[in-house]
């Protein structure tokens, strides 16, 4: 059976891939092949970060590898936060980043914005990349408990509810995460 390292320490989201998958690839994550770095993301773009700890994975592990990379981009803000999601107020602070995006939209009539994950698959020396996007809008204030991130301030398109105060069974059949990785399951299935 071929292996397949996951560019991740979330046992959650390796036993997704892993059930998805079918058996029909050894899907590990960073853990189980002893990487305990803290893989640098400090590309521009959601596919610059995602190639970079693929390649990383392959370059010392000399494994097949995927990774990905997520954000929030609001078309208000120049689709701010980005690349820089996860420490927009300059911290990993969750309630920061919030408060900071929703100052910023508090004068703009335009609350659009998308969720974007990026998947870079690095197999046999090729670099394959699938893109997953939820498009949505930003609520003026935070509702739900469930998730985490933007998740209470971003409700997706067609639905009355954020992501926040979605089950976790119906947002991960619907996320921009969700979408990416049953294209890269294909692709994998077809081989």
């Amino acid at each position: 059976m071929k292996k397949l390292v996951f560019a991740t320490n979330n046992k959650n989201k390796t036993a997704e891939i892993r059930a998805a998958l079918d058996g029909e690839y050894e899907v590990l994550n960073l853990d189980d092949i002893g990487c305990f770095v803290d893989i640098p993301e400090t590309a521009d773009t959601f596919v610059g970060n995602a190639t970079q700890k693929s390649t990383y994975v392959v370059e010392h592990f000399q494994l097949d590898c995927f990774a990905d990379d997520s954000g929030l981009e609001v078309e208000a803000l120049n689709n701010e936060p980005g690349v820089f999601s996860a420490r927009y107020s300059g911290t990993r602070d969750n309630e920061r980043n919030i408060a900071l995006v929703l100052e910023k939209l508090q004068h703009k009539t335009n609350r659009k914005a998308r969720f974007k994950t990026v998947i870079s698959l690095l197999q046999n020396g090729e670099n394959h990349i699938f893109e997953g996007v939820i498009e949505g809008t930003i609520r003026t204030e935070k509702t739900g408990a469930k998730g985490f991130g933007y998740d209470p301030i971003f409700q997706p398109d067609g639905y009355d509810i954020t992501f926040a105060e979605m089950e976790m069974e119906q947002k991960n059949k619907i996320s921009h995460r969700a979408i990416a990785l049953k294209k890269m399951i294909d692709f994998l299935k077809q081989q």
